[in-house]
C-alpha cells in the first residue's frame, strides 16, 4: 500500500470515502435510472456551501447541459437577494374569478411541464354560504364559464412562511428561507424523501415523478438555479415567487397575468409599497393562522 512521508497509509480515509461514494453512485444509477451526470450533482456540495467560483462553474455547466438538451440557448442565474427587501404577496378574494390563468402562467414561466403536469398553484372553488372551508372546497370545478353564481375562489400556493415547518424537517437541509423571505430548494441536494411535503399544512410542495417534457418551443430559457430551471425526476418543487423575475425587479408571472388585478406583490419593508398599504387598509388574513407558520401570503377583501 502507498505510504505517506511519515510512513502511514496514504489516502486510507480518502479511499474509503471514495469507495462509499462510488457505491452510492452505482446504486443511484441502478435504482433510479439517473444519468451519471445527475448522480454527480446528487453527490455535489450543497448550494449554500459553494464558493463563488464553484457557483459560476455549476451555472456554466447547467447552461451547456440545458442548451444542448432543449436545442435553444438557456441561461441559469444565481441572482442573490437584494438588500432591504422582504417579499410578500396579497390576493383579493373579492376579485378573483377562478379563471386559472395564474395556474398556467406559472406552468409556462417555471418549466413545470410533466406527464402528469405539476401545478404549483391550486385554485379552490368554495360556496359563498359556507365561507372559507378548505375541507369542502373543490380544485376540480369545470363550468362553462367562471365565475359561477354562489361560488368564490381561493388560489393556494406556497405561503412562504416565516416559520416554515418544511425547512425544519428536511433531513439534509436542502430547503431554507433566503433573507428576502423566499423559501427555496437546492434541487441537487434534495433526496426526494418528501418529509417537507408531509410537514407543509398547505399542500404546496410537489414531488416530481417524471423527467421534464419540455420541447424547445415550450422552455422558458431565463432560469434561476434555485427556481425555475428544469428539475430532475425525484425531487420536490414549489412556488418561489418567480425568483428569477422578482430578483430582477419584475412581478411574478401569476400577478402579471391576472385579468382582474386580484394579485398584489411587493416589499414588506417598504412603507410606501402597495402590499403594505393593503395590510394597513384592508381586512387581511392568512390561512391556518392557528398553526403559527406566519405566512407572507395575505388574503383580503377589497370590497
Amino acid at each position: 500500500m502507498s505510504q505517506d512521508a511519515k510512513g502511514g497509509d496514504v489516502g486510507r480515509r480518502d479511499f474509503l470515502r471514495g469507495a462509499g461514494l462510488a457505491t452510492m453512485a452505482t446504486m443511484a444509477t441502478r435504482f433510479t435510472g439517473a444519468s451519471p451526470r445527475a448522480v454527480e450533482r446528487f453527490l455535489a456540495t450543497r448550494f449554500t456551501e459553494l464558493s463563488p467560483d464553484e457557483v459560476e462553474a455549476i451555472l456554466a455547466d447547467l447552461e451547456r447541459d440545458y442548451s444542448r438538451r432543449f436545442g435553444k440557448e438557456v441561461s441559469v442565474s444565481a441572482t442573490p437577494p437584494m438588500d432591504d427587501v422582504f417579499f410578500g404577496y396579497g390576493l383579493d378574494i373579492s376579485r378573483c374569478i377562478g379563471c386559472r390563468r395564474c395556474v398556467y402562467a406559472c406552468v409556462k414561466e417555471n418549466n413545470q411541464s410533466r406527464d402528469p403536469q405539476i401545478h404549483w398553484i391550486r385554485v379552490l372553488e368554495m360556496e359563498k354560504e359556507k365561507g372559507i372551508d378548505l375541507a369542502e372546497s373543490s380544485p376540480y370545478y369545470d363550468p362553462e364559464q367562471v365565475p359561477e353564481e354562489d361560488f368564490f375562489y381561493l388560489p393556494v400556493a406556497c405561503q412562504q412562511c416565516r416559520n416554515a415547518p418544511c425547512t425544519r424537517v428536511c433531513p439534509v437541509k436542502a430547503t431554507w428561507q433566503e433573507k428576502d423571505g423566499i423559501v427555496v430548494i437546492d434541487y441537487d441536494w434534495c433526496i426526494g424523501c418528501r418529509c417537507c411535503m408531509s410537514a407543509c399544512p398547505y399542500g404546496a410542495r410537489h414531488f416530481n415523478w417524471a423527467e421534464p417534457e419540455l420541447p424547445a418551443v415550450a422552455v422558458n430559457p431565463d432560469t434561476h438555479i434555485l427556481g425555475n430551471r428544469p428539475r430532475m425526476k425525484g425531487v420536490v418543487e414549489k412556488c418561489t415567487f418567480c425568483i428569477q423575475r422578482v430578483r430582477n425587479g419584475r412581478y411574478p408571472a401569476c400577478s402579471e397575468i391576472c385579468p382582474v388585478g386580484a394579485r398584489k406583490f411587493g416589499n414588506l419593508l417598504d412603507e410606501e409599497s402597495e402590499i403594505r398599504y393593503l395590510m394597513r387598509e384592508k381586512r387581511v388574513f392568512v390561512l391556518k393562522e392557528e398553526l403559527a407558520t406566519k405566512p407572507k401570503f395575505y388574503y383580503f377583501y377589497a370590497t
